[in-house]
């Protein structure tokens, strides 16, 4: 039984957590054993201030899930004494306690290419699976995936395919709504998530821009951004008229007339896919869209003009502006977005847990947004990712954009950890902003051939 961290711990366990469960109960110390087939932690009870020691093993589905516990004692020492040797009893017999008995299918595998595909495998999914480059992420990926329930009986097949970026958002959101401290009921494939905790209960429905696309189906290039000018213009027309797309269609949809989502804050999530690095250079463009305002002209720090913007136009192309404004959008309570939310997030968090290749470097470096003594102001940042450095989230980089038009609005505290930004009368943004919020996310592999280990024979 070896120690390990709240994260690692979080990686193999958190999805068969209860959030009632946190409420009378505090996890205060992490351990593995066996390989990682046992995980525990010792918890200390909330009314009594006992401490005692949970187990929990691998199911018949490769779920991690609780199988035995400790007595509770009145101090931590003397429940981890007893967690340890209640794991030592185990461990021998450990086949016959981690069965659960209350199902009978398979495991769920995102990564054994599937016999028969309509398209090729996506060469994202090539990286992820054979890559050692990327093998933190296909590691923590990994027991995530085994509490998926493919609800639309596509999922496997899209994440090997054509849709891999579209389902990486996804799981993405699994990991961040379940850090929230969220149940997300799988019942119904419609809409993505149906999540409740201690918080509340909200709904939620992710969607991604892709490259656009030819008569022929060959994908067509974004427009140059090289000067500020160049950039300046996409922001302004370009970048909004690719976010409406998705957007516009999940409007159209309405969800919120379903029984499930009735009542309940309604959230778009929506991540930039039309190339590898547009989510960090669109960013600007999204509230521009949503609330159809932009900074003019003549804009200042002291005097922060801005004005109303009616229609996008580029090329032949022409839409409205101000998308929280539609009919039907003010059952949109929100829109989400996290600019690092790619698989280098999945690479980076589990590098950080303890997962992959011990010949695993990531270097990451970019622009931030940091804030001392209540004043934000935009930094770089570049360092190299380790299990010692500041503790990554899911949670990180992500931003709330409020509807100030919706009927049920999304309080704050459902995602606690997030930027929130709200649209007032004058058109001005108010936001509530973390300490550390990365606008700009780019992660460098590095795979370093380790010098030659000596065996034990060689040491003594």
């Amino acid at each position: 039984m070896r120690p390990i961290s709240n994260q690692r711990f979080n990686a193999f366990a958190a999805y068969c957590r209860s959030p009632q469960a946190l409420a009378i109960a505090e996890e205060i110390h992490w351990f593995e054993a066996d390989e990682s087939r046992i995980v525990a932690t010792i918890i200390r009870d909330r009314p009594d201030s006992e401490f005692a020691g949970l187990i929990l093993g691998r199911d018949e589905k490769e779920r991690y899930r609780w199988i035995n516990a400790t007595e509770f004692f009145k101090s931590k020492i003397q429940a981890r004494a007893a967690l340890r040797a209640k794991i030592d009893e185990i461990i021998p017999i450990l086949e016959q306690h981690r069965k659960q008995g209350d199902n009978d299918k398979k495991p769920v595998d995102f990564f054994t290419p599937l016999k028969k595909t309509k398209q090729p495998l996506h060469q994202s999914f090539l990286n992820l699976t054979t890559l050692e480059g990327f093998s933190p992420a296909k590691e923590i990926i990994e027991p995530m995936m085994r509490w998926h329930e493919d609800a639309d009986g596509n999922f496997v097949e899209q994440f090997q395919t054509t849709g891999f970026d579209s389902r990486i958002w996804e799981l993405y959101l699994f990991s961040l709504f379940t850090e929230a401290g969220f149940v997300i009921d799988n019942s119904s494939a419609i809409p993505d998530f149906s999540c409740s905790g201690l918080a509340g209960e909200f709904c939620a429905e992710a969607t991604t821009v892709n490259p656009s696309r030819d008569k022929k189906g060959k994908i067509v290039p974004p427009p140059p951004v090289e000067t500020e000018e160049e950039m300046e213009a996409a922001i302004r027309d370009y970048f909004p008229i690719k976010f409406a797309g998705p957007l516009t269609e999940k409007l159209r949809k309405r969800y919120w007339e379903r029984e499930n989502v009735q009542g309940k804050p309604f959230i778009l999530a929506i991540q930039d896919f039309q190339t590898p690095t547009a989510m960090t250079l669109t960013r600007d463009a999204l509230p521009v869209y949503l609330y159809g305002y932009r900074k003019a002209d003549d804009w200042s720090m002291e005097d922060p003009k801005v004005e109303r913007v009616e229609t996008h136009q580029w090329g032949t192309k022409t839409i409205n502006s101000n998308f929280f404004s539609f009919e039907g959008a003010e059952y949109i309570s929100a829109v989400i977005f996290n600019s690092s939310a790619t698989i280098s997030k999945f690479n980076r968090i589990g590098l950080q847990a303890g997962f992959g290749s011990d010949h695993v470097r990531l270097f990451r470096f970019g622009s931030a947004c940091k804030t001392e003594n209540g004043n934000p102001y935009i930094t770089k940042y570049a360092h190299y990712v380790s299990e010692d450095a500041m503790v990554e989230t899911w949670s990180e980089g992500l931003e709330v954009f409020h509807n100030p038009r919706a009927i049920h609005p999304l309080p704050m505290e459902m995602l606690p950890d997030a930027a929130h930004h709200f649209m007032s009368d004058d058109g001005l943004m108010r936001s509530r902003l973390p300490d550390w919020l990365p606008i700009q996310s780019f992660t460098r592999i590095e795979v370093e051939e380790l010098p030659p280990q000596p065996d034990d024979n060689e040491l003594f």
